[in-house]
């Protein structure tokens, strides 16, 4: 994705870059909400393909339709999504995401909810994770401008903190000039939906 789903922030001084109505500050009530990893996952899936119920959701997960029922009642009570009126009927209750992206400050999560933050944190990675090996399971069949433009890489750098800093700023500006307004809208002709993940962080030295 960029889907925006969640983009750690770990300083208060950088200037937002989505409108406050697009994005969700994660604070330690809300991480409650996120901690359990389905959450995470149903959240996603509206933010990258837009309303759908509980059904629909459960299909996608390979999950029963109670469990993604459940899962919504314990987003919506977070005011993560909301019901989307314009569809369904009382039998038939589509959801959407009330916010276009998360943004969190690990650190200050996990001076204050240690646990939660863990297992929010973990459930990002194993969703990161996913994102990879399926991408590496469609790279087969999938057409040749495509694998060429993609990138499965690492990159390793002696760095001080302030540099990474000023490194990942500079990234996210250029991932700027490209974000799409409305991951739900129809795709241009020619596009497809693209991930791109960033990982920044001191690898332990032995």
């Amino acid at each position: 994705m960029s889907d925006e789903n969640h983009s750690a922030k770990n300083h208060s001084a950088e200037p937002a870059r989505t409108e406050p109505a697009r994005t969700v500050q994660l604070d330690r009530h809300l991480v409650r909400a996120l901690a359990h990893p389905m959450r995470n996952r149903i959240l996603g899936l509206l933010r990258v393909y837009g309303p759908q119920t509980a059904t629909t959701l459960a299909g996608r997960l390979g999950v029963n339709t109670g469990a993604t029922s459940y899962h919504l009642r314990q987003l919506a009570d977070a005011g993560l999504v909301v019901e989307d009126d314009s569809r369904g009927n009382a039998r038939d209750r589509w959801w959407k995401s009330a916010h276009q992206g998360t943004e969190f400050n690990a650190a200050e999560l996990l001076d204050q909810e240690p646990e939660l933050a863990l297992g929010f944190l973990h459930g990002v990675g194993q969703t990161y994770a996913e994102n990879i090996f399926g991408f590496i399971d469609a790279m087969q069949t999938m057409p040749e401008d495509w694998r060429d433009a993609s990138v499965l890489s690492d990159y390793f750098f002696h760095l001080r903190a302030d540099q990474l800093d000023v490194m990942m700023r500079e990234v996210m500006a250029v991932l700027e000039k490209y974000k799409t307004p409305d991951l739900t809208a129809p795709l241009p002709e020619g596009a497809e939906q693209v991930t791109v993940q960033i990982q920044a962080f001191p690898r332990e030295t032995r």
